[in-house]
C-alpha cells in the first residue's frame, strides 16, 4: 500500500505481523492459524491486558474505565510488536491511540481484516467469548455501535495497514491462505 515506506523493516526493527481490524473480523482466529502456519508466536493483545490485569475486559472497563484499558492496551502493544518472529492480534480500538499507531508502523507487515457490519454483528452476537468479556463501548450498543465506530474507527485502519482483506463469507482457513499468498509466503523482512 502506497505510503508505508516509513514501515519497512531494518535489521534494527523486529519483524512481526500484526493483525487489526473491528471486534469480531477474526482477527484471534486467523492469528492462530497464521502463527501455525509460519511457526512463529501467536500473541493477543487483549488477553495480555487481561492477565497482567487479572481481570475480565468487560471488567477492566467497569471498575477502572476505558482510559485505563487504553494505557494498559498501549503498554501491551508496545511489548508486543517487538516480539521477532510473531502474530500479533490487536484488540479494535488499539488504533485509535497515536502511539499505538507508530508502534504499529515498526511491524514489517500490518493486516487489516474488515468485514461488514452485518457480518461482524452476526459474529459478535454468536460469539459467547466476545458477550462475555467484551463491554459494550457506547449507550447505543449493537448494530448501531458497530457502525458507529467503523465510522471513527475505518480511516485509521487504513492509514497503519499494509494490506487489506475482507473476510466475508470465507472460513478463517481461506483468509490465512490468502495472506500468505498476498505475503508471498512470509511477512516482510522474515
Amino acid at each position: 500500500m502506497p505510503g508505508r515506506e516509513d514501515a519497512a523493516p531494518s535489521p534494527d526493527r523486529p519483524t512481526c505481523l500484526v493483525l487489526i481490524g473491528y471486534r469480531g473480523c477474526g482477527k484471534s482466529t486467523v492469528g492462530q492459524l497464521l502463527a501455525q502456519q509460519l511457526n512463529w508466536e501467536h500473541l493477543d493483545s487483549d488477553a495480555q491486558v487481561a492477565s497482567r490485569a487479572g481481570k475480565s475486559i468487560r471488567r477492566i472497563f467497569a471498575e477502572d474505565g476505558q482510559e485505563a484499558f487504553r494505557q494498559l492496551e498501549a503498554e501491551a502493544v508496545a511489548q508486543l510488536v517487538r516480539r521477532p518472529r510473531s502474530v500479533v492480534s490487536l484488540g479494535g480500538g488499539a488504533v485509535l491511540r497515536a502511539d499505538n499507531r507508530q508502534a504499529i508502523a515498526a511491524c514489517g507487515s500490518v493486516i487489516w481484516l474488515r468485514a461488514r457490519p452485518e457480518t461482524l454483528a452476526e459474529r459478535i452476537l454468536h460469539d459467547p467469548a466476545t458477550l462475555g468479556q467484551r463491554p459494550e463501548l457506547t449507550a447505543a450498543g449493537g448494530r448501531e455501535e458497530i457502525d458507529q465506530l467503523l465510522a471513527e474507527r475505518t480511516p485509521l485502519y487504513r492509514h497503519c495497514a499494509s494490506l487489506v482483506v475482507d473476510t466475508d463469507d470465507r472460513s478463517p482457513a481461506e483468509v490465512t491462505a490468502q495472506i500468505l499468498r498476498e505475503l508471498g509466503g512470509q511477512p516482510h523482512g522474515a
